[in-house]
């Protein structure tokens, strides 16, 4: 796991206004550093200035002062305003030490072998998962395999990462509702405001379902026989009971609506459908119509998205045979978001020409709203082009910089982060798997700053994105393109400081109206709080 360490200034050397030199102006958007692109090929204009208030300048000065200082800045990051997580899963963001718990609760057993848990009564070679209650060498053993916990630096990150989902598989799917508040409870006490989750929604039924259709070439007669006598209806409400049946679960581990009510009864929780892209066609095809009907149909679920390796055969195989599924299936649900794991690739993982069109077609085919990790954009054909369409769609890329490192060996100069923000295209930080990274989202914050050289109002803007960019449903608080043209509030807020506790009648109504307006609200009114705090 990497620490935060240091946060260094960015140096004059670098192009941009870094935490020592802001003075009269900050970036609006994505910062004008060095050509990221070969021999300066297809580079992108700088972004234009815009002032830099009082407050910001005197909350950047406090953390270009605490540089040396792990303490002031570990509170500094946590205390920051962090906007939503829009690339989480679920189960892999539950701490492994809360796994273990609930396996232990369950009366689950684990295979000392592999360190996998299965289900009572405990035989030859397994040992009971309350076992881990009394045994340290045993508990911190299961951590361990559970996690990236004292992982070799120079490991096989990526095996050891994905090969933890199946070790606690058997405990993940019993308790979802206890494991949200646990994650719902992490968020809000790291000062977000909003959180995307992915789970995948009637797992079985969905798989039945495909099973007994079969694959058919022709998508729209796949997708008829689907519908057909009600049959994909049925699974879309079996996945509907289960989300009531994790709200209940939620709700009372959390004592919502009690005097007792934890911090994550008030954060704004939406859920995004995973797809398994290792799986056979018709079980992609299915679980793909599953969750966009359910994105259209229950408020609580807003998107799709592709999950497992993005190196494994078969979704090698088939990448470009599931976008053209999501090309046909858009045009059957019009209103549901898709977000993809595109480009979380490296040289070495794959042959080459898998390297060459992930993110592009992702991007062009199916017509992804966000694009997750997106590491391999500069080994794409024609990636200047792609930047290019990204940043005029506003098609944002979810960055998890530690899970990016521990799977891919990716950090630093290597990593596309401020090639995507010098090309404009919207750029929002993310955890990712944070129980298995051992991680949290003000390291991602804290990680980003000291090795980009981020000022306070890059970071604060980064912040905003998070929530602009979700799919929090209601109307944007922010006008136009903010990652090209700045955070300027709508025509109704306009003239009245965003975060006021009195923003008028037709802000207030704006407001009201809008969960995604009002969340992004509250965060300006934490800006104001924290800025009064560090920026004196």
């Amino acid at each position: 796991m990497n620490t935060p360490g240091r946060f260094r200034p960015r140096t004059p050397a670098v192009a941009g206004l870094g935490v020592l030199a802001l003075v009269a102006t900050v970036t609006a958007g994505p910062v004008a550093h060095a050509d990221p692109s070969p021999a300066g090929s297809g580079r992108a204009a700088a972004p234009a200035l815009r002032p830099a208030t009082a407050a910001e300048w005197g909350t950047n000065a406090y953390l270009a002062s605490i540089r040396h200082d792990p303490r002031a800045l570990q509170s500094f990051f946590k205390r920051l305003p962090k906007g939503g997580d829009l690339h989480n899963h679920l189960s892999g963001a539950v701490t492994p030490e809360y796994l273990i718990a609930q396996a232990a609760e369950d009366g689950l057993c684990i295979e000392t072998a592999t360190m996998t848990a299965v289900t009572a009564p405990c035989k030859a070679g397994t040992r009971p998962a309350a076992d881990a209650r009394h045994d340290r060498a045993f508990h911190d053993a299961l951590v361990r395999a559970w996690s990236m916990q004292d992982f070799p630096a120079d490991g096989n990150g990526h095996d050891h990462f994905f090969d933890a989902f199946g070790k606690f598989g058997e405990v993940t799917w019993r308790h979802r509702g206890k494991q949200l508040a646990q994650v719902a409870n992490t968020a809000a006490a790291q000062h977000q405001f909003y959180l995307e989750t992915m789970v995948t929604p009637a797992s079985d039924g969905a798989k039945k379902l495909a099973d007994a259709v079969g694959w058919d070439d022709d998508f729209a007669a796949l997708h008829h026989k689907l519908v057909a006598g009600g049959r994909l209806d049925r699974v879309v409400a079996e996945a509907r009971r289960e989300a009531d049946a994790t709200d209940e679960e939620f709700r009372t581990t959390a004592h919502c609506g009690t005097d007792r009510a934890e911090p994550g009864c008030r954060l704004p929780v939406r859920w995004i459908s995973q797809v398994s892209r290792g799986s056979a066609p018709e079980r992609v095809f299915t679980q793909m119509a599953v969750g966009l009907r359910l994105a259209e149909r229950d408020r609580r679920f807003v998107a799709i998205n592709l999950v497992q390796p993005e190196d494994g055969e078969t979704a090698v195989r088939d990448y470009r045979l599931q976008m053209r599924m999501l090309k046909y299936l858009r045009t059957v649900y019009p209103k549901a978001h898709v977000t993809l794991h595109a480009g979380e690739l490296w040289p070495g993982l794959v042959k080459p020409e898998a390297l060459k069109f992930h993110i592009q077609e992702a991007v062009d085919v199916a017509h992804a709203d966000r694009i997750g990790h997106g590491v391999d954009l500069v080994h794409e054909d024609n990636w200047q082009r792609t930047a290019r369409t990204m940043a005029a769609r506003e098609t944002a890329v979810e960055v998890p910089l530690t899970s990016n490192s521990q799977i891919l060996g990716v950090r630093g100069a290597e990593h596309p982060f401020q090639t995507y923000r010098a090309f404009g295209v919207p750029v929002v930080l993310s955890t990712d798997d944070p129980g298995i990274s051992r991680t949290d989202i003000s390291h991602e914050y804290a990680y980003a700053a000291r090795t980009y050289g981020l000022s306070y109002p890059e970071l604060k803007d980064l912040a905003r994105a998070s929530l602009e960019y979700g799919f929090l449903q209601g109307a944007d608080l922010w006008r136009g393109n903010p990652t090209r043209d700045g955070y300027r509030t709508v025509d109704a807020c306009r003239g009245v400081r965003p975060g006021s506790p009195a923003p008028g009648a037709a802000c207030r109504r704006l407001l009201d109206s809008s969960p995604k307006a009002a969340a992004e609200w509250r965060q300006e009114g934490a800006f104001q709080r924290f800025e009064r705090s560090f920026g004196h």
